[in-house]
């Protein structure tokens, strides 16, 4: 009966898309939009500044997916990321429906929709790593041609053609820039340092500003460029310190939630007790929870460690 329900209720929201002639991705769009641009008094907004008030968990994942896809160009695909989390908060919905748990509505619709979010944020750690790794090629070999004819534009031009995306677009940014608009070195370098998300390049250009005008502060360069190989074999070492425990962690997923189709064949009076009575339903309940919960922390903890001045 419940599927039957469900089926009916899938066809009248469809309908009212088509009668209304609103897209999905509008609809997800704009649900999502104005959850992240609610209006707040003063007194809220002064509260987040000063981090006496909390962002909420839900808005705060949002907003990072979405710094992220901007810092790494792919802003474009919010509404799609919008979209698929609407849908896949649907479908956690309609599973516990089925499943004639009404108290794992909630947490597999919320835990389903954050799966894109989460998604993003691992995504930014590979870009975070192939950034790291092409900034070091580049930033060693400019410093290399700089170091050796104290011309930075002249050591960009040198070595451009060893260089790759993204870092290729920052740089030939930067000559087109002092050849083409304005031929102000400091300028360019300080237009140069918010291109990339990342401490050490930003350092690098400071070092390269201050260059500009003390010749002698060049010698300052090569260990700033060192500490994105101290960051390279710290990071692998940590890669190394937690793939153990990640795949436990994978582990005893797959174990909690193959244990239910198990139960089944072990003692079906046990199934019936945790599919079919409140007590057994609130327990799978705070299982998922917690499994949704360890999730979100297992993907936190695990970023790459960053260099911070």
């Amino acid at each position: 009966m419940n599927i039957i329900l469900l089926v009916a209720c899938i066809g009248m929201i469809t309908g009212f898309f088509i009668l209304l002639s609103i897209s999905p991705t509008e609809f997800t769009d704009g649900i999502f939009k104005g959850f992240l641009s609610k209006p707040k008094s003063i007194k809220d907004e002064i509260n987040e500044v000063t981090n006496r008030k909390k962002v909420g968990f839900l808005k705060r994942e949002i907003t990072e997916a979405q710094e992220i896809l901007k810092i790494t160009g792919r802003e474009k695909r919010f509404p799609m990321l919008c979209m698929i989390s609407l849908a896949l908060f649907a479908v956690g919905g309609s599973i516990a429906i089925m499943m004639s748990n009404f108290f794992l509505v909630p947490v597999l619709a919320v835990g389903f929709m954050l799966l894109p979010f989460w998604y993003i944020r691992l995504t930014q750690t590979h870009f975070k790593k192939d950034i790291s790794a092409e900034l070091e090629t580049a930033l060693s070999i400019i410093t290399t041609a700089y170091l050796r004819n104290e011309d930075i534009l002249t050591a960009v031009e040198e070595n451009i053609a060893y260089l790759n995306p993204p870092v290729l677009s920052v740089f030939k940014g930067f000559i087109y820039r002092i050849k083409m608009i304005n031929p102000d070195i400091t300028a360019g370098l300080q237009a140069m340092r918010g291109q990339i998300e990342n401490a050490v390049f930003r350092e690098w250009c400071d070092a390269l500003i201050a260059c500009q005008f003390d010749r002698g502060l060049k010698s300052t360069l090569t260990p700033i460029v060192s500490k994105l190989s101290d960051m390279r074999v710290v990071n692998g070492e940590l890669e190394n310190m937690v793939f153990e425990p990640r795949k436990e962690f994978i582990t005893m997923q797959v174990l909690v939630i193959a244990n239910i189709p198990l139960l089944y064949f072990l003692n079906k009076d046990w199934y019936h007790t945790l599919m079919h009575t409140s007590v057994g339903q609130i327990v799978l309940a705070i299982c998922f929870t917690a499994m949704f919960i360890s999730m979100a922390f297992v993907i936190k903890l695990t970023q790459p460690i960053e260099y911070r001045r």
